[in-house]
Formats: structure tokens, C-alpha cells, sequence
């Protein structure tokens, strides 16, 4: 498909409008950087590239920047190597590492590194809300695979 906007961005047929993602679900640890974690995401779907727009515009205000961000190849199968953005390019590299399994790095130029927790899209919202509060609270300090350990 040769397009010149993502889908995330392309215009309505017949009213010229814009469709935005709606805002990410996303809890993150006051004053980033206090623990394993910085937070976690709750995507909506498995397309990494209908997804990452939202959640970097959230945490990397500045336009006109390049943010890389790492994230596991068997959670993001057909990962893109880069999703065009509003503003920016954002460079996404698959990683097969242990200790990045559910997790997301994104690296940003304005505020610095973000790990965060990834709930998976099908969770239920009672899941979904018990993994994004304990990501979130820095007294807990757990990493992802004891969250993530029912």
C-alpha cells in the first residue's frame, strides 16, 4: 500500500477531517526513573504502528524529534522498523533480550528513558487495572515478571 499518511492519521472521505487515536491508557510512576519500571501501557490493538503515535506524543511532547524505541519481537511480531508520526519518526527495534519481555523502552530526546510494563491488549479491565497500578506505584519497586505472576 503506498500512502503518504498512516492510518492513524488519514483524512476521513468525505469530510476532511482527522482521525486521532484516542489518548493511551497509561499510568506512570511519579518522577520517572524510581524503579524497574516507569509505568505501564495498556495498548487497544497489536498494531504497534496504530499505537506508538499516542503513547510517544504522550510522554515525548517535542515535535521534529526522532524517539527509538525497543520492544519485544515475540510480544510485536510484525514490528515496523519505523512508524511516521505527527512530527516525528519514531525508530522502533525488535529485541529478543531477556528482561524485555512485556516491556517497552522508548528513548526520548526531551525527557530521558521510559520502561514501561506492556498489559497485553485482550486483558481484562480488572487485569489491566491491577498491573497499571502496581507499574505505577513506586513503593512497590516490582519488575515484570513478578507483576506479571498471578
Amino acid at each position: 500500500m503506498e500512502s503518504s499518511t498512516t492510518p492513524a492519521e488519514a483524512p476521513l472521505a468525505d469530510e476532511g477531517h482527522t482521525y486521532r487515536m484516542p489518548l493511551p491508557r497509561l499510568a506512570l510512576t511519579p518522577g520517572a526513573g524510581h524503579g524497574p519500571l516507569d509505568g505501564a501501557w495498556w495498548p487497544r490493538c497489536d498494531a504497534l504502528e496504530l499505537e506508538l503515535p499516542s503513547l510517544v506524543a504522550a510522554l515525548e511532547p517535542g515535535w521534529g524529534t526522532t524517539v527509538r524505541v525497543t520492544v519485544d519481537a515475540a510480544q510485536w511480531p510484525d514490528v515496523p522498523h519505523k512508524v511516521m508520526a505527527p512530527g516525528r519518526v519514531i525508530t522502533v527495534e525488535p529485541t529478543g533480550s531477556a528482561g524485555e519481555e512485556h516491556v517497552v523502552i522508548l528513548d526520548c530526546r526531551a525527557v530521558g528513558r521510559w520502561v514501561l510494563l506492556v498489559v497485553p491488549p485482550r486483558s481484562s479491565v480488572s487485569a489491566a487495572a491491577r498491573l497499571m497500578n502496581a507499574a505505577a506505584d513506586p513503593a512497590l519497586r516490582l519488575g515484570v515478571s513478578a507483576l506479571l505472576t498471578p
